[in-house]
């Protein structure tokens, strides 16, 4: 795929989302597949580089809505990319829990219990990756 200006500004935002190492542990793992690069590609120029870019809403507010969202929709690896993201653009994981928590009348405590169990999952993996 030819880098069209979307492409470029996609990548640079995935990488500031997702923070330059797991980019490219994604990168070497997930979409080193012909198939998933296409997935990839397609996602870093429509989704990162138009939608995320998009005018009105900062990053942070943005993944906190992508959190939200996988949590309402059971979309549970999603969610660990997402949490990630919420993570590195400043949510703390007192803020993420208690937004997934409130949830728990909106979209039923058994999405909360998983989203949580995911939550410690990736906040122990980020406090490891620190050090």
């Amino acid at each position: 795929m030819a880098e069209s200006e979307n492409y470029k500004k996609g990548s640079e935002i995935r990488r500031q989302l997702m923070g330059a190492a797991y980019a490219d542990k994604m990168n070497k793992t997930v979409y080193d597949d012909p198939i998933m690069k296409k997935f990839g590609d397609y996602t870093r120029e429509a989704v990162f580089g138009m939608l995320w870019s998009r005018p009105g809403l900062d990053m942070k507010t943005r993944a906190l809505i992508c959190v939200i969202s996988d949590t309402a929709q059971a979309r549970w690896p999603e969610l660990a990319i997402h949490l990630r993201m919420a993570r590195n653009q400043g949510w703390t994981e007192d803020e993420l829990s208690e937004a997934l928590m409130h949830l728990c009348g909106y979209t039923g405590v058994p999405s909360v219990r998983e989203a949580l169990i995911i939550a410690k999952e990736v906040f122990e993996e980020m406090r490891h990756e620190a050090k």
